[in-house]
């Protein structure tokens, strides 16, 4: 999965509802106001509920600093 897909403009965290961020591509999907990660394995996005990997406070911030680093501009 490429940051440019289109279908990351359709899926959503299924606890939330919101938005998800790639954090690398083919990596995972992230929910930042959760702070709960989606693997992606084999291409496709694992969003089942128990799927997803609560991060710890330090795991949140590495995330974040690695979705800030790939913002147009940065």
């Amino acid at each position: 999965m490429k940051p440019d897909d289109p279908l990351l403009k359709i899926l959503v965290c299924p606890l939330d509802k919101g938005p998800l961020s790639l954090l690398a591509p083919g990596d995972a999907l992230y929910n930042p106001r959760l702070r709960r990660r989606y693997p992606i394995l084999d291409g496709i996005p694992q969003l089942l509920p128990s799927s997803g990997e609560q991060l710890s406070d330090a795991e949140h911030t590495r995330a974040l600093r690695r979705l800030a680093d790939r913002e147009p501009g940065s």
